[in-house]
């Protein structure tokens, strides 16, 4: 599950919500006491798969990676690129007017040629706010678009997400 080591750690007061920290080197998970214990493993799980998905996103340099790609492909730079832990829905997103870009965490540890056409894709709403065939062009600039997007619609059982 992680190359943490995770503690569950069970309390009386606790009610309702579930808290984990990376600490000394473990998971630290506090969960209410008298869970059911198939609802306890979903919960820690879940969130103990959060935890892990932000260290790697915190690993990755977005800011280099996108300053590279829109120079290599002819695209604007985004005024500020970063990791969400809040997209569920969608693998990236773009403000095109001030040109900030989010990144879904739930791609952190997917292949570096797949964040990358993420970036191109969300680079490319910076220019053009819809999917039509001036974006396709933009984003058919970077080689791997085609196989980064069957990669990421088996990732997300076939959702439509960008």
């Amino acid at each position: 599950m992680s190359e943490w080591p995770v503690q569950i750690i069970r309390s009386e007061r606790r009610r309702r919500t579930v808290q984990a920290l990376l600490t000394d080197g473990r998971i630290e998970v506090r969960v209410p006491a008298g869970l059911d214990p198939s609802e306890e493993s979903r919960l820690v799980e879940g969130i103990v798969a959060k935890v892990v998905r932000k260290q790697t996103s915190a690993s990755a340099d977005l800011v280099t990676r996108a300053t590279f790609l829109a120079r290599k492909h002819d695209l604007p730079e985004a005024e500020s690129i970063v990791w969400s832990s809040r997209q569920n829905m969608r693998w990236g997103s773009c403000t095109p007017g001030d040109k900030r870009i989010r990144i879904s965490d739930r791609i952190a540890d997917a292949p570096a040629w797949v964040v990358d056409s993420v970036i191109v894709h969300e680079l490319a709403h910076i220019v053009v706010r819809n999917h039509g065939p001036e974006f396709q062009e933009l984003v058919g600039r970077y080689e791997l678009t085609e196989r980064a997007r069957g990669y990421l619609m088996a990732m997300g059982e076939g959702r439509r997400d960008r």
